[in-house]
């Protein structure tokens, strides 16, 4: 047995519908600007470029939604809405049709956005993480296994205080879950236990203290959480 100088922390799992089993987390990596109306929002050319990632530490993840304390150092914390890929594989050097077949399930993210902090990064040539990685930065729902390689249809949306902020289509996204996943393993060799945020459509927003947030993808299990 390792002696360790203190306890390690539990590692980070996500509920699985319809199981008593659970998904363990391993690392959360996100793709930016993979909704052409989104990206135009964010000032950016929606062609199809290799996407780009950043990434979000394990404790950012809110298994579950419930309460999410609003962070400090941000006047603007906005909402991102997203289908999350959870890979049960591992492999490297992908193409599309073998990423897909490293899937094993979806869920519903947000990925949470200190609006400000990430414009003055940009605008100053630094890395984004205070903007992007922070505590409790990313709600997530229950995962859906998928034996098949596919992924979800339909509509992906999210509610704050029941008023529609961000509503699209899965098939809006320029990079379909199985090229995203197929790109990051040109990046990191993935393995099982990864997840993957695979971009947000436009219609991002600020949030405040009090605000309930809803988050739903045809097909998942829906994701609610409260700023405080």
């Amino acid at each position: 047995m390792t002696d360790y100088i203190f306890s390690p922390p539990e590692r980070v799992s996500l509920a699985i519908a319809g199981s008593e089993a659970r998904f363990p987390v391993r690392r959360i990596l996100c793709v930016g600007q993979n909704y052409a109306a989104h990206a135009r929002e964010m000032g950016a050319d929606p062609t199809r470029r290799p996407p780009f990632f950043f990434s979000k530490p394990t404790d950012a993840l809110v298994p579950g939604g419930g309460e999410v304390p609003y962070p400090g150092m941000t006047r603007d914390l906005h909402h991102e809405v997203e289908l999350v890929v959870a890979v049960g594989h591992g492999g490297a050097q992908l193409d599309p049709l073998s990423a897909a077949r490293l899937i094993a399930g979806w869920a519903v993210g947000v990925d949470l956005t200190r609006r400000d902090l990430q414009s003055e990064a940009k605008a100053a040539g630094r890395p984004w993480d205070a903007a992007k990685g922070f505590d409790f930065s990313a709600p997530i729902g229950a995962l859906t296994l998928e034996d098949a390689p596919s992924h979800p249809s339909g509509n992906i949306s999210l509610t704050v205080n029941g008023e529609v902020r961000q509503s699209s289509r899965l098939s809006d996204m320029i990079w379909n879950p199985a090229e995203v996943v197929a790109q990051a393993s040109t990046l990191w060799r993935l393995a099982p236990g990864d997840l993957i945020f695979t971009g947000t459509p436009e219609g991002v927003g600020p949030l405040a203290r009090g605000d309930h947030v809803r988050a739903s993808i045809d097909g998942l299990v829906p994701l609610e959480f409260t700023i405080v």
